[in-house]
């Protein structure tokens, strides 16, 4: 059996409150799961359920109070500072906000020719060919280059962010909300970036949302989570079209349909459930 890209084991974490003495608050609770190389999973949940918290630990960003993240075959939270940014270009991160993840006051140019030539592995002359590559690979034109980030619409932006994370071709990119702040068509465009990619690089995603009508068609597989637990779990067709979990149920009611009838139905379904 081929062993999984990321494997999470018994994963707690905790953030301590303000004020003195006052105990730990723990967020997660013994969350488990794994994903293979060229696969997509989605962490579901409101805000406030946890899910950004483990996109974060994953990537060293927050500390876990127990439990273990291995990645290849390393446990990321018995690594030292030094050896976990030797990791650095196999796992990558895409965040929320388009608009505020590029820093303005730099061209794209110099955006993405920075980390190419931080890893040591790019002269200037290849980093400026890579990055030419990546802007035609997410569909940007060649003038992308010589423009600043207040140039462009948000959905190109991301594909800029989109672009930076794939430049040291990572074997995993943790993408936290990358649609959340897109118009619909815009948000489509993205994902369908997204899948291409995928499928000319075979990257994986460990894919952080709130919205279950994006899961249904982009992850293959989704785990649900309620105030940091996990309340259901599978493929992302099954859970979409036939949740189990109370709490899941309440997620696909909410999910936004094109269909006025249905949309009508589902809000009288939120409704029903409300009162009863």
């Amino acid at each position: 059996m081929t062993e999984p890209l990321l494997s999470v084991q018994n994963l707690a974490i905790e953030y301590q409150r303000p004020g003195w003495r006052k105990p730990a608050l723990r967020v997660i609770h013994d969350v488990g799961f794994e994903i293979e190389a060229g696969h997509t999973l989605a962490l579901v949940g409101e805000s406030g359920s946890g899910k950004s918290s483990i996109g974060r630990a994953v990537l060293g960003l927050t500390p876990a109070a127990s439990g273990k993240i291995q990645f290849q075959g390393q446990d990321l939270l018995a690594l030292k500072k030094k050896e976990r940014r030797k990791l650095s270009g196999d796992l990558q991160v895409i965040f929320q906000n388009p608009y505020g993840s590029l820093n303005p006051g730099l061209t794209i140019g110099q955006i993405l020719v920075e980390p190419l030539e931080a890893s040591g592995k790019f002269t200037r002359v290849q980093a400026q060919r890579r990055v030419a590559e990546l802007l035609d690979r997410v569909h940007m034109p060649k003038d992308t280059i010589s423009r600043y980030p207040g140039n462009f619409s948000g959905g190109q932006r991301q594909r800029i962010a989109i672009a930076r994370a794939l430049a040291l071709e990572p074997k995993l990119v943790v993408c936290d909300e990358p649609t959340s702040a897109l118009d619909v068509s815009t948000q489509a465009a993205v994902l369908e970036l997204l899948r291409e990619l995928q499928d000319g690089l075979n990257v994986s995603y460990l894919f952080i949302t709130h919205d279950l009508a994006v899961v249904r068609t982009f992850a293959d597989r989704v785990i649900v989570l309620e105030q940091g637990r996990i309340v259901e779990e599978g493929l992302s067709a099954a859970v979409c079209d036939s949740p189990q979990n109370p709490y899941t149920k309440k997620l696909v009611a909410a999910a936004p349909v094109p269909d006025p009838s249905l949309q009508r139905i589902r809000r009288n379904a939120r409704l029903a459930m409300k009162h009863a």
